[in-house]
């Protein structure tokens, strides 16, 4: 969000392909005074939206009436290290959180890896990582605060308001304005991270292996190819592998995003060299084993932009998906120059969680920003519909609220919820009734 008087209404996410210009934008500094400010927009009957640090590629932090920013939000940090529990505001940003828990020797059990979102962004869009035993960041919530779409401030935890806080850990700011967080951590930890290139083949005969044998595996498929990058994070007791500095550089830094960022404007430009640039990038891959305080080896700099749309599905429909994924590929009148990612966490109970009720495989697809990708995402989350997908609710999909409604089993129950805590639709925005009615 700009910073100056004249352009502080004006707000634009990190991928730039979603735009708002708010009425106002509100800077509440206490939870009583975001309870007010959502008061006065229900009595004028204006609507009101919390926006975060805009890591989302969907519209779901775009609205037209009052934007609220809740950096200034005055929230007691808290840290119950007997107890491995942390309280802090809901507009925290995650990489903040990382340090905070390890200058008290915690940290969360999971994450994926970005990590600039608020927390209140990545809980209520069901941000998450890979491992077949971790549900993603909503899982780890033990309680939160919400001011109801009425001004009332509820406290919701498994013992109190249960049904609201099994459907307000992932609500996409529905039912109400999340301004604290209470989440359950481990003790930090040290991960051992094991990458190498890898035939798809191959990675797919061993995967269910694979994935009950590490704590996190991931992989990405280079398009036009057949080959995939591995990654592999198991947590070990000593970091006794560092990977020096210089190599941090090179290839999380130079490598993924200097140079990658140079192919990427090089495809854009001749698109018919992708096919070529995917192959080269596979035979530039290079296997390392290094080690690492958990959150460093988890989160990565992403500074090439890109579009991305994300389908949680069950996890015996990963083969067929990737099937008809590479023949979609293949028949595109336009290149693809982003690798597809591919991720796995377990079932949850969380309502409108990707993951409820199921294990599930992530796959994501992303494409570099000015190239075509519309028939691109739409083509496979047709196959991912078919196949019972659940598109991730902060990355681009086009479901409604009448497609949506069949796979999730208490869809009629969070309804329900949102009618009770926010009556007079005073969070909705035109996102929202899209995807909920």
């Amino acid at each position: 969000m700009a910073g100056t008087a004249a352009d502080a209404a004006t707000w634009s996410n990190w991928a730039g392909n979603q735009h708002s210009v708010a009425t106002a934008v509100l800077r509440p500094s206490s939870i009583a005074e975001v309870a007010e400010q959502v008061r006065s927009a229900a009595e004028t009957g204006e609507r009101i939206r919390p926006v975060g640090s805009g890591h989302s590629f969907t519209p779901v932090a775009v609205g037209g009436g009052r934007r609220m920013d809740l950096t200034r939000l005055a929230i007691d940090v808290r840290v119950d290290v007997d107890r491995r529990l942390v309280t802090v505001p809901a507009g925290m940003i995650l990489r903040g959180l990382n340090a905070l828990l390890a200058d008290h020797h915690l940290a969360l059990p999971n994450l994926g890896d970005i990590d600039a979102q608020t927390v209140a962004g990545a809980i209520s869009t069901g941000t998450h990582g890979t491992g077949a035993a971790y549900g993603g960041l909503a899982t780890f919530v033990e309680a939160l605060t919400l001011v109801t779409g009425t001004g009332e401030v509820l406290h919701c935890s498994a013992e109190e308001q249960p049904e609201v806080f099994d459907a307000a850990r992932i609500a996409l700011g529905a039912l109400g304005v999340l301004v604290e967080v209470t989440l359950r951590c481990v003790d930090a930890f040290v991960l051992r991270a094991h990458e190498r290139p890898a035939s798809l083949d191959a990675v797919l005969a061993e995967l269910p292996g694979l994935v009950e044998a590490h704590d996190h595996v991931e992989f990405f498929w280079f398009p036009y190819t057949r080959r995939v990058q591995l990654k592999v994070n198991d947590r070990v007791a000593a970091d006794d592998r560092p990977l020096p500095r210089w190599r941090s550089w090179l290839d999380d830094d130079f490598l993924a995003n200097t140079v990658f960022a140079g192919a990427c404007r090089l495809g854009r430009a001749v698109p018919a060299l992708a096919p070529g640039i995917s192959a080269l990038s596979v035979r530039a891959l290079s296997e390392r084993v290094y080690t690492g305080r958990s959150d460093v080896v988890f989160c990565t700099p992403r500074r090439v932009r890109f579009l991305e749309m994300e389908y949680a599905l069950p996890r015996e429909a990963l083969p067929d998906a990737l099937d008809a994924l590479r023949r979609i590929v293949d028949g595109l009148p336009f290149k693809v120059l982003f690798p597809v990612e591919v991720r796995f966490t377990a079932a949850d109970p969380i309502w409108l969680s990707h993951s409820y009720g199921r294990e599930s495989a992530y796959v994501a697809l992303h494409q570099y920003v000015g190239m075509p990708y519309e028939p691109y995402f739409r083509a496979f989350e047709k196959v991912a519909t078919e196949l019972g997908g659940r598109p991730h609710w902060g990355k681009l999909h086009w479901r409604d609220a009448a497609s949506l409604a069949p796979a999730y089993p208490r869809w009629h129950d969070f309804q329900r919820i949102r009618t009770r805590l926010d009556p007079h639709h005073t969070l909705a925005t035109p996102h929202l009734t899209t995807l909920l009615g």
